[in-house]
Formats: C-alpha cells, structure tokens, sequence
C-alpha cells in the first residue's frame, strides 16, 4: 500500500493528496482481489503491477527503481497472459502516456475521471 499511495501522490501531483489517501482501505480491499505480479529483490519489493480481469489497474515502483526497466519487465510478463487488455491514464501524467505508448498501446477512447474530474485516456492492448 506505501507504493501505491506514495505512486500515485507523486504521479498525480495535479489531484488532491486527500483522494489518494481516502480511497487507500478501498484499494486495499481491492488489491486482495486482483492478480498481482510482485519484483522483488532481496526481500525488498521494488514494484508490482495488478490486473482485475482484462484491465490493467496500475503499475507500480519504488521511487528508487524507477527508470531501471522493472516497469516494463512487470508489462512485459502481463502481455504473456493478456493477450488484449486495457487501462486509464490521466492525461496530464505524460510520463505514463508516453510509456503505455512506446510499449505499443493506443488510446482507444478520451473521457473524464468522474471521481477527480481530470481529463484521461482508456488505452489499449492487442498481441503482436
């Protein structure tokens, strides 16, 4: 739970920080019910990604591992099991648009987040 929230406040720097933080005992319960795939390096876990059905729920890494491949690593596993699946990003995190989009996604759809108002794009993946 400390990376999800500490993810998301420094990601989503744009939404409140009192969002995040009211909705972590609902994440919580959530995340008991997702597929998780967990990196972890002598016992220390550095990221994770969750996946609920065909929907990629987020990923996740340490603020320390960042930018060192464990993102794609934990995408890459996911694209093993998942042949097609979605996701929602907020638009204004351009470093995640521009990820899920190197890693061949395309934004299929453009809306607004009802819960926080922002602006965000359902993006798309299809196999090879």
């Amino acid at each position: 739970m400390q990376l999800w929230l500490e993810g998301n406040l420094e990601a989503h720097d744009f939404v409140p920080a009192d969002y995040w933080v009211s909705n972590a005992p609902m994440v919580r319960e959530l995340l008991l019910q997702a597929e998780l795939t967990v990196c972890e390096l002598n016992g220390e876990v550095q990221g994770f990604i969750g996946m609920q059905d065909d929907y990629l729920a987020g990923i996740f890494v340490d603020k320390a591992h960042r930018s060192t491949g464990i993102g794609k690593q934990l995408l890459e596993h996911i694209k093993t099991s998942h042949p097609t699946f979605t996701l929602n990003v907020y638009r204004r995190n351009r470093t995640a648009v521009e990820f899920y989009l190197r890693e061949g996604f395309s934004v299929v759809e453009e809306g607004v987040d009802k819960d926080t108002g922002e602006m965000d794009y359902t993006m798309k993946w299809s196999g090879k």
